[in-house]
Order: C-alpha cells, then sequence, then structure tokens
C-alpha cells in the first residue's frame, strides 16, 4: 500500500484483509459488481486470494501483478490454480527467486504470462529429459 501511494499516488488502492467477516463485508462493499468502484487496486495475500476466489472471480482485471510469483512454478499449486482461473487482461509476475536450472518451472510461469502461446509442458519437459542425458 505504501509503495502504491508513493509511486502512483493518482490510484486508489485498497487493501483486501481481515476475519472471515471483515472480508464478507468487504466483498459486499467493495466487490459487488453492482456497486461503483471506488478504487483502482486491490491489494491482497495468497491466503486471502485462496480463501475468497470466488468473489475476486467475478470481476475481469484490468492488471493482475504477482510478486514473489515464484510461488505459482507449480502449476498444481493451489494459489496457481486460483490466480489461473481470474479473467485478467494483462499480467506481471515479479520474483527475484531463481528457478533452478528447472525448464518445467520456467513453462508454468510462461505458460501463465501466455497460456495460447505456451499451452504443453510436454516440448519443455522433453527438452529437459534431454539435457540429462547429455549431461549423464
Amino acid at each position: 500500500m505504501n509503495e502504491i501511494k508513493r509511486w502512483c499516488p493518482p490510484l486508489r488502492p485498497i487493501r483486501f484483509h481481515g476475519t472471515k467477516d471483515e472480508r464478507m463485508e468487504f466483498v459486499a462493499e467493495h466487490l459487488n459488481p453492482a456497486k461503483e468502484r471506488t478504487w483502482d487496486v486491490l491489494v491482497t495475500t495468497y491466503e486471502v486470494a485462496n480463501m475468497e476466489k470466488k468473489a475476486l472471480e467475478k470481476i475481469v482485471w484490468h492488471y493482475l501483478i504477482i510478486d514473489e510469483a515464484h510461488r505459482i512454478k507449480n502449476e498444481d499449486s493451489q494459489f496457481s490454480k486460483t490466480v489461473r482461473m481470474l479473467r485478467t487482461k494483462h499480467r506481471l509476475l515479479i520474483t527475484g527467486t531463481p528457478l533452478q536450472n528447472n525448464l518445467h518451472e520456467l513453462w508454468a510461469l510462461l505458460n501463465f504470462l501466455l497460456p495460447d502461446i505456451f499451452g504443453s509442458s510436454e516440448q519443455f519437459d522433453r527438452s529437459e529429459e534431454h539435457t540429462s542425458e547429455l549431461q549423464s
């Protein structure tokens, strides 16, 4: 929230967090499609996104920006499944964690960003197997 206010002061961020009751109230007040939006940026955590995925799915997001994006390098993780269900126009991944020389992890990130281009991990997985054979 501080970084948004510091670097993009015209944007109106809101924080989606709290107890179950607080989140229910937040959803009714801020994520109701019938209500006019009073915010530009929604900031939340991985855990809240997983718990409140039904409410988040109702919105067509202009941008989805994921910090610590290495958390979706496993396409079967709960968070990866959650964000893949969201309808987005643009996606941005931010991570400082290396991919451990694993091509499948790279594919998972590319598939999230460009699913039409990187639809199948098969070619990546075959390339990794071929590389392992060459190293042996």
